[in-house]
C-alpha cells in the first residue's frame, strides 16, 4: 500500500512510535489522518492533529464504545476508511504475581482493542474488497519479554490474533501487518527498569516509522526494524530448549547487572 491519498486511523497517536508514524504518513500524502488516544493526553494530541491537519479524537482502545465511535468519527470527516493502524500500547511489570487489573488492561489494550477495530471497519472493508489493518505488537510477541509477564503474554496474542485475520480475509483483498521492534527510544522504553530489550540497539521512533512506510508498501506480514529479530525466530524455532537454556542465561545477567 502507498499512503498518498489514503485515509488513516492511527490509535496511541501523541507520542513516540504513534507520533513519528502520524508525522510520517503526513509526509507521505496521505488524505485524511484521524489521531487518537486517552484524554490524559489530549494536549499533545491536539497539538500534533493541528501539526499534521488531521483529526483528534479522544479514545480508550480497551472500549468497543470507543473505537466505535472513533470509526464514525474518522468516516464522518474522511469517508472510507483506508488503514486502520493499532498503535496503543502499555507496559506493566510482573509475572503471575501481577494484579487482575494488569492482566486485564494489558489484554483489553494489546488485543481486545484489536479484535474491536476488525469488528469496526471489516464489514466496510469487505464489502469493498479492499483494506489494511496493521497493528504495533512487539518483538516480546515473536520472542519473550524478561521483565513482564501480561506484556509478553499479550503480545504474542495480538500477533496470533493478525496471523488468525491475515489466513482468514488476505484472499479477500484484506491486508494485514504487525509492527514488531525490540527497543524504540520513547517513554515507555525510558522508565525504569529492565533494559535488555536494547542489547541489539535502541531505534529512533523515526527510524521505524520509515520501516513501517517500507512495510506497508511491500505488504509485509511482520514488520521487523530490527533485523536480528529474524535470527532469533529461526532459532527459537530451530531448537526450542537450547533457545530457553539461552533467555535463562540472559536473565541471570540481568539480575546480576551485566546488562540491563
Amino acid at each position: 500500500m502507498h499512503l498518498r491519498d489514503k485515509h488513516i486511523v492511527l490509535t496511541g497517536a501523541a507520542g513516540g512510535i504513534g507520533a513519528a508514524l502520524a508525522r510520517r504518513f503526513q509526509a507521505e500524502g496521505a488524505r485524511g489522518l484521524v489521531l487518537a488516544d486517552v484524554a490524559a493526553v489530549r494536549g499533545p494530541l491536539e497539538a500534533l492533529a493541528r501539526e499534521t491537519g488531521g483529526l483528534a479524537v479522544v479514545c480508550d482502545v480497551g472500549k468497543e464504545a470507543d473505537i466505535q465511535a472513533l470509526v464514525a468519527a474518522a468516516k464522518a470527516k474522511y469517508g472510507a476508511i483506508d488503514l486502520f493502524f493499532s498503535n496503543a500500547g502499555i507496559s506493566v511489570r510482573g509475572f503471575e504475581d501481577a494484579s487482575d487489573a494488569d492482566w486485564d488492561i494489558s489484554w483489553r489494550v494489546h488485543v481486545m482493542a484489536h479484535v474491536f477495530a476488525c469488528r469496526a471497519v471489516l464489514p466496510d472493508m469487505l464489502a469493498r474488497g479492499e483494506g489494511y489493518l496493521a497493528s504495533t505488537a512487539s518483538a516480546a510477541g515473536l520472542l519473550a519479554s524478561v521483565g513482564s509477564a501480561p506484556y509478553g503474554v499479550t503480545k504474542h496474542a495480538a500477533v496470533a490474533l493478525s496471523e488468525h485475520m491475515a489466513i482468514q480475509y488476505r484472499d479477500r483483498g484484506i491486508r494485514f501487518s504487525v509492527l514488531c521492534p525490540q527497543a524504540v527510544d520513547t517513554p515507555m522504553y525510558r522508565t525504569p527498569g529492565v533494559k535488555a530489550a536494547g542489547l541489539d540497539g535502541v531505534a529512533t521512533p523515526e527510524a521505524v516509522a520509515d520501516c513501517v512506510v517500507r512495510g506497508l508498501e511491500a505488504e509485509s506480514f511482520l514488520i521487523l526494524p530490527h533485523p536480528e529479530v529474524a535470527e532469533y525466530m529461526k532459532r527459537k524455532a530451530g531448537d526450542p530448549e537450547r533457545w530457553l537454556s539461552g533467555m535463562r542465561r540472559l536473565v541471570q545477567k540481568v539480575k546480576s547487572g551485566v546488562v540491563g
